[in-house]
């Protein structure tokens, strides 16, 4: 751990932002495990959890391309600041989440959120690569990811304890004041988040995108990498049949459910904070490895999803869970550090805005694919048939990249 530590103790911006990110992501979690338990209470039926889901990555997916654009063209920490305040308002609306008649309240703050994380991801992904130097990127990337783990871990876990003393109204205004702490935390650093480039032409969402594709195009990794995330965002239906698997499969009762829930999104968040740092270790000497390892990454997570129906403990199924998100977590966190690594900044975060895009068109498609399925197939086997198709996935992207094997690290393209 000494590099994390060295790095967080070195650069005080960096150390900044990831403060917030463990604030904001937290509560984020904190709030999902609880909804996602109530939902099915106040409705009685399992879709409207797919469909807080689906909405959430659906409007994230359609804004990404406008978002991209002006992540390029204006203040990054600016845009991560107002997103993280949006959010703020927008979480509060849960409060209101009290019977059958209000759950849509449900999907417009979540599909809000999701907006505004539209802005927020590719603007902090885009930044990272100027808040360190260019041989801290590696360990700023994992650290980044192991963010996103293990405030799910905490977040997940802690949030279905308190959902089952406190009750989930609770967990929803602790998320909304952790984005107010977390806009705060950014606006402090000083370092630029990007290079300036307010004196360019203003130019509309459709070139920003014919620009984008063109740059792409120049360098076959490029693209490689932007498909690399679609494989376990295929197996995405599967997360949101949680709920049920806990009823289902582990026998736990409405009042345990939200428990169940939190314990195996939390073993999502260890596997997803583990992921990355185990392929770091892989590709720390020679980066040639790191197509080897995405592709690996794929196929263990896809194992996982197909063997987890198959356990009949929470403890067994947690384990699973576990060892499915080692592969999802690292396959997101090194093909992002992949992408930071050969995509030059002036065109950055409308590289991130199409991977974020792609990724999550594909999640939200699971995700309604799921919750069509959530009534009328036992959840066993739609965890099974999502795993499957990662794994011909997997093969597919395996066999294609093949070539890209032989390049040695990861040089920026010319462009």
């Amino acid at each position: 751990m000494t590099p994390y530590v060295s790095l967080l103790r070195r650069e005080r911006d960096f150390r900044r932002v990831f403060v917030a990110e463990l604030l904001s992501l937290g509560g984020d979690w904190f709030a999902l495990v609880p909804l996602l338990a109530l939902l099915p209470r106040l409705t009685g039926s399992g879709a409207w959890g797919a469909m807080v889901l689906a909405a959430d990555t659906a409007v994230f997916a359609l804004l990404s391309p406008y978002a991209g654009s002006i992540v390029d063209r204006l203040d990054r920490r600016r845009i991560m600041v107002i997103a993280d305040l949006v959010s703020a308002v927008l979480i509060s609306l849960l409060l209101f989440v009290r019977s059958s008649g209000t759950a849509w309240v449900a999907l417009v703050a979540l599909a809000g959120v999701a907006g505004a994380k539209a802005f927020y991801s590719p603007a902090a992904a885009a930044a990272l690569p100027n808040l360190v130097d260019r041989e801290d990127l590696p360990v700023a990337t994992v650290l980044n990811g192991a963010t996103w783990g293990t405030m799910l871990a905490v977040g997940a876990g802690v949030g279905g304890l308190a959902a089952s003393v406190v009750g989930p109204h609770w967990c929803f205004a602790i998320d909304a004041v952790s984005f107010l702490f977390s806009a705060g935390l950014t606006w402090r650093t000083t370092r630029p988040f990007g290079e300036d480039r307010r004196h360019l032409p203003r130019t509309g969402v459709r070139a920003d995108l014919r620009e984008t594709v063109a740059y792409a195009r120049t360098d076959p990794r490029v693209v490689g990498l932007l498909a690399c995330k679609i494989g376990p965002s295929i197996g995405h239906g599967t997360i949101a049949m949680y709920p049920l698997l806990a009823a289902s499969v582990y026998g736990y009762g409405p009042d345990g459910v939200a428990f169940a829930v939190g314990m195996l999104f939390a073993a999502r968040g260890v596997g997803a904070l583990l992921g990355p740092i185990l392929g770091r270790h892989f590709i720390a000497r020679e980066e040639r490895y790191l197509w080897s390892v995405l592709g690996a990454c794929m196929v263990v997570f896809a194992v996982g999803y197909m063997v987890l129906p198959l356990t009949h403990w929470l403890v067994f199924g947690m384990l699973v869970v576990v060892v499915a998100h080692l592969g999802g977590g690292g396959n997101w966190i090194l093909s992002t550090y992949g992408l930071q690594s050969i995509v030059p900044d002036h065109v950055r975060g409308r590289v991130f805005a199409v991977d974020y895009m792609l990724s999550t068109v594909v999640i939200a498609c699971s995700q309604v694919v799921a919750g069509s399925l959530a009534d009328r197939v036992d959840p066993r086997w739609v965890s099974l048939g999502f795993g499957s198709l990662v794994l011909l996935y997997a093969v597919g992207w395996l066999v294609w990249t093949r070539r890209f094997r032989r390049v040695q690290g990861l040089v920026p393209a010319e462009v």
